[in-house]
């Protein structure tokens, strides 16, 4: 980006203005531009948004698209920032970010998910399976939209990272971290 000189904290990289097209990830300081989606991807995100949000708690709020600070580094060091495609978080963490600026953070997050794009499949099932595990996120959900459509869910399982019970087609149901049913195949 024009003007950066430097390695870049979550505190900066949060002034930054957005790029007209595509978004932006901060790793280890360094801005990662990526691409706009693909309709497809945008039409499972809409989808998933809608299907999960009737089925939360109370107190829990999801949100699509937004900058996480993984916290992988004290403030003030080149930090970790990744743009997941949806996130569940306490609502409480979105009306701290809403009165105090700055980004949601990795230990406000209690469900991760990444939907699988063309040129994103080794990055969202290894480079952020990976640091999303060393964020302390403690579910992570992969979604493939590719036909038949399926899902992924990833549980911390201590040190080893994360482990998961296969890939799901059709119907995803789960306990955790919340009760929720994803239609898989309304997602395309």
């Amino acid at each position: 980006m024009p003007g950066v000189d430097h390695l870049l904290t979550i505190a900066e990289y949060a002034e930054l203005d957005a790029p007209e097209t595509g978004y932006t990830e901060l790793l280890e300081g360094r801005i990662l531009m990526s691409p706009s989606p693909r309709p497809g991807h945008n039409i499972a995100l809409f989808e998933l948004t809608a299907q999960l949000k009737p089925q939360l708690p109370p107190g829990l709020q999801v949100v699509p698209d937004i900058d996480i600070d993984l916290e992988l580094v004290p403030p003030g060091s080149p930090g970790h920032a990744r743009r997941p495609d949806l996130v569940v978080v306490d609502r409480s963490a979105v009306e701290r970010v809403d009165r105090e600026g700055g980004l949601l953070r990795a230990s406000d997050v209690r469900l991760v998910v990444e939907i699988v794009s063309p040129g994103s499949e080794r990055t969202d099932t290894v480079d952020k399976r990976n640091e999303y595990a060393d964020a302390g996120i403690a579910h992570y959900w992969i979604v493939d939209i590719t036909a038949p459509v399926s899902l992924v869910a990833c549980h911390l399982a201590g040190e080893f990272g994360y482990q998961d019970g296969g890939e799901t087609t059709g119907r995803f149901t789960t306990q955790d971290p919340f009760p929720a049913t994803v239609r898989l195949d309304e997602l395309r």
